[in-house]
């Protein structure tokens, strides 16, 4: 059992019967009134942020849950196959654990977050940013630009579609940023 004293970035809680990790959180202590938390939650099943307060003192249950790493083999119509980089052992998940695995490829390292108590594995997450060739683009015409950041879909080795800016062609390697599937930079060899 814990308080509102013991928030912090990354904890895992229980609460509405889910689990939720706390991303941000804020003690307020107002000129009139009691204190209280202002809290950004996100479920750990869901994947779903929610906006939450607590009243200052409150007691919440948290969770024990181990971050282990992990390397994605393959997916076939089971689900995702994955093998534990120091153990050897393989998972399965299905692909509502998983965190953007349209950015997936084989051999990617990503940590599977697991419940400490019944060894049940709740979600899989990718790295901040990966780096993922172009395999189809159009090419870019000179002159092609309707605004200052001109963009056109780009498909990219793992199937995934992301807009990227005209400059970019088939072939070149991009950095991706996971949390939002979004272009971040042209990656130099």
């Amino acid at each position: 059992m814990a308080t509102t004293t013991d928030f912090r970035n990354g904890l895992c809680i229980e609460y509405n019967n889910d689990l939720y990790t706390i991303v941000q959180f804020q003690h307020v202590k107002p000129g009139k009134g009691p204190a209280f938390v202002r809290t950004k939650l996100k479920s750990l099943t869901t994947g779903k942020v929610i906006d939450n307060t607590f009243a200052a003192g409150v007691r919440i249950n948290t969770v024990r849950v181990e971050r282990r790493p992990y390397q994605y083999l393959y997916s076939d119509e089971a689900g995702y196959h994955f093998m534990h980089l120091e153990t050897f052992e393989q998972i399965m998940l299905d692909e509502k654990f998983i965190e953007s695995p349209q950015l997936m490829k084989e051999g990617q390292e990503v940590e599977v977050v697991v419940l400490a108590d019944n060894e049940t594995p709740i979600s899989c997450e990718l790295p901040p940013f990966v780096t993922l060739e172009v395999t189809y683009t159009e090419p870019g015409v000179k002159g092609d630009t309707t605004s200052s950041t001109a963009l056109k879909s780009a498909t990219l080795e793992t199937g995934a579609v992301v807009n990227v800016p005209i400059f970019i062609n088939t072939g070149e390697k991009i950095k991706i940023d996971t949390r939002t599937v979004t272009y971040v930079e042209r990656v130099k060899e």
